[in-house]
Formats: structure tokens, sequence, C-alpha cells
């Protein structure tokens, strides 16, 4: 798999290996990396690598076309952007599923130039999915559930995201100081900048206050300028490093523009660490605001969200109240039994 991927990616990578291991004969075809071997089998799974992070789309039709031969009960879809338009190209025997974890929409403006970023906005995206509205699709949360809706799609099934860990069963001990953790990519759609504007926010009330930025991205040295000794920049780490330090953590922060769901909250919640995101697709789906961890409702206000940090910081009662309820909540969360209700949802339908 990708070094860089995602959430959707580690969705998929958890769930095809779990459904090889139940016995079925799984291809995925995906685009090369530096560095990546063009096909291989990883975890029973067969990946074949082909094309760029563009070309890749029309070589898996030219691949598909050269395996035709071999028909396929099910062909899964994953649109992340841009689809690979199955249904223009797939034989009718061939039952097709889509997989989608968010749309892109804010994502055109913060990721891609213009005018693509108006055409994607605008006309792209809505034309692409037109595609797939009387495809059975599956997504992550009833955020994007409703997005597609709004769409027309008609066929959706929610299957949740998982971990990859046991949740502890109380809170860890924690770092002296108040420390905040970011993990994510470091790319405007993440906007890892509020992280670090509401830090210094944050620094004016609680002085020792820590920041660590895990994960990495084209943002990281315009942020490394503009920080104090305070914040720690990690890079990208190992699982277990992940582990570590999300544990010590006093509270987490997720300001992205978005997500299909904010995996990496529910990660923070089993190590006994509670969010802080805003009011937004996705992460409104992940955290239980008031409960689990908290919301802010004025979207990109980063002086609210610094408040928010704060009350976290200085309330230990609530903090300690949200990492019980935390801990509590990301119990109803593992690969297996996403894998279960994924392999579920694909035997239902296809026996309709």
């Amino acid at each position: 798999m990708n070094p860089e991927m995602g959430g959707a990616e580690v969705f998929t990578r958890e769930v095809i290996k779990r459904l090889s291991k139940a016995g079925h004969e799984i291809t995925l075809f995906t685009s090369k990396f530096r560095g990546c071997r063009r096909e291989e089998v990883v975890d029973g799974v067969r990946i074949v690598r082909d094309g760029g992070r563009f070309s890749v789309y029309w070589k898996a039709k030219s691949f598909y076309r050269k395996t035709s031969k071999e028909v396929y009960d099910i062909i899964v879809d994953e649109v992340n952007t841009r689809p690979f338009l199955t249904p223009r190209f797939v034989n009718r025997r061939e039952k097709i599923f889509t997989l989608i974890h968010q749309l892109a929409r804010e994502y055109w403006f913060y990721e891609t130039p213009f005018p693509i970023n108006y055409l994607g906005y605008y006309l792209l995206e809505d034309r692409w999915l037109k595609n797939y509205i009387n495809i059975p699709t599956i997504t992550v949360s009833k955020s994007t559930e409703k997005d597609l809706i709004n769409l027309g799609f008609k066929e959706i099934y929610i299957v949740p995201e998982g971990i990859n860990f046991k949740p502890l069963e109380a809170i860890p001990e924690k770092e002296e100081e108040p420390t905040i953790i970011y993990l994510g990519r470091l790319k405007r759609a993440k906007r890892p900048g509020h992280a670090v504007k509401a830090f210094k926010i944050v620094k004016r009330k609680m002085p020792k206050a820590k920041l660590w930025i895990v994960g990495d991205g084209y943002l990281r040295r315009d942020l490394e300028r503009i920080v104090s000794e305070d914040v720690k920049f990690f890079g990208y780490i190992s699982e277990k490093d992940k582990i570590v330090l999300l544990s010590k953590a006093w509270v987490m922060v997720n300001p992205s523009i978005r997500e299909g769901f904010g995996l990496n909250i529910v990660e923070a919640n089993a190590l006994g660490t509670p969010a802080i995101a805003y009011d937004v697709p996705g992460l409104r789906d992940s955290i239980i605001n008031g409960k689990t961890g908290l919301l802010v409702k004025e979207n990109g206000n980063v002086v609210k969200f610094a408040e928010e940090i704060i009350r976290v910081l200085e309330d230990e009662n609530l903090r300690k109240t949200l990492s019980l309820n935390a801990l509590e909540y990301s119990k109803n969360f593992s690969w297996d039994r996403t894998a279960y209700e994924f392999e579920k949802v694909l035997k239902e339908a296809v026996n309709k």
C-alpha cells in the first residue's frame, strides 16, 4: 500500500485483507508510487499497480479489458474525488458496488488550482457521481449518506470504520504539562495551520502548553517557520509510536474542512484522549459533542477553536469525563466488525 495513504486507503487495506482471510479471491488495482512493485501479493490480496495520480483512471479501464476473460463476481469502485466510472465499461454480468468515504466539495478549492477547482466543485463532481446513483453504494458516515441522498443515490449502506488495537480499560498516564496533538497530513484541506494558530492563543493563557504535530506533507516547511520551540514535528511515525503519543496527549485536535468519518479521532478515543474539531461533515459523526469531545460550531474560527482547547486543558473534571466517555465509545469500533459488515452488505445486495 502507498506509504502516504489516508483513512480511506487504511479502510480498504484492513477490509480486503480480512475478506481474503475469509476465503475471497481479491485483486486490488491501484496507482503506482515511488519504489513500489508493479504486482505483488500482500495478506493474500493480489495488488496490481499502474498509472499515477491521474492516469490510474484510464489505466484501470485498460487493465479491466485485458483481464475481461476473468469474470469477477463483484467489482468495488472506490471513489476518491475522481471516480473510475466503471458503470460505463464493466460487463453487466458483474455486480458493481461503489465505496465513497466522502465527497470532495470544499477540497476542490483547497487542493486544486484555478480553473479546475471551479469546474470540479460546480460541474465535474456531481456529473461524475450521477453515473452511480443506481449502483449499491457503501459509505462510512451519515454525513456522506446525506450528501449522496441529495444527489439522488438510491441504495446506500453505512459500514463503520475500525481500529487496529483494543481500547484501554482506563485513562493512561498523561504528559506532565498540557499537551495537544495534531495527527494527520500537512495539507491545506486538513488545516494544520489552524492548530498552530490556535496553539499560539492557548500559550497566552497556558505558557507551559505543548503541541505535537504528527504527520507530514507539503505544508511542513511553511509551518516550521511560524512555530515556537514548544511545537514539535514528528513526521511520519510507526503505528507503535503513534499509539504512545496519542495516549500521552491531553487532547487531540482535528481542524479539517471535512472528513469521511475521522478515524484518527476514534484512535485517540481508544487511548483515553478526547478530540476537538470543527462541526463539519464526518467529524460531527466521529465526535459526540459534549460527551466524547467538543465540536466548534463556528467553522474556521480559530479563536473559538482555541477557547475550546483551553476549556478542556483547564477543566480537569471535564477532561476526565470526556476521556472516560471516549474510551467507552471507542469499543464500538474494530476492523473485524467493519469487514464483517462490509461482506454482509455485498452478499445481501448480490442476492437481491
